[in-house]
């Protein structure tokens, strides 16, 4: 099932996700396969469960975009341990379509996280893996992006994001 992504202004994107606590149930697996078909579907390479309204902290990404089944990645309940260096890359966010903006992250990054069935487990990125970890773990702190821009640029998207609800044009 493909859900619709959140956008912008949506409460569930600046609200910190819960804790799961139940883990390898049919529904958890089930939701998991519908986190990637709606991260595929929207284009994504990354998607954190309140992206799809649902707060809880489930995190999916796949740096290949669906080309390649080795590199689909599961995160639940992700804590960020170790981060390394400096990138400065444009970055984008399925929850504010048509904005990309130059975002500095660590280069080298390693989470700790819990796979389906609850088993702990580390991951180190790099470059866009270690953006993606960053980003989606974020987005479960209730935290976007665009936080992490300047202020003025901040406030820019705000003002667009405003004119298009106005306009009807951001639903």
């Amino acid at each position: 099932m493909v859900y619709e992504i959140v956008k912008y202004g949506d409460p569930v994107l600046e609200t910190p996700a819960e804790t799961v606590t139940e883990f390898d149930t049919p529904e958890l697996h089930a939701f998991i396969a519908d986190m990637f078909e709606s991260m595929y579907a929207a284009k994504g390479v990354g998607l954190a469960a309140p992206q799809i309204g649902v707060g809880r902290r489930i995190a999916v990404i796949d740096c290949s975009v669906g080309e390649d089944e080795s590199q689909k990645i599961v995160l639940i309940n992700p804590e960020i341990v170790k981060t390394e260096g400096s990138q400065r890359e444009e970055e984008g966010c399925l929850s504010i379509p048509g904005f990309r903006e130059q975002v500095t992250r660590a280069r080298r990054v390693t989470a700790r996280a819990q796979d389906a069935t609850g088993k702990p487990f580390e991951i180190t990125g790099e470059e866009l893996l270690a953006r993606a970890l960053l980003h989606e773990t974020d987005h479960l702190n209730g935290r976007l992006y665009i936080s992490r821009i300047s202020a003025l640029k901040r406030d820019l998207i705000r003002r667009k994001v405003r004119k298009l609800v106005k306009a009807g044009e951001w639903a």
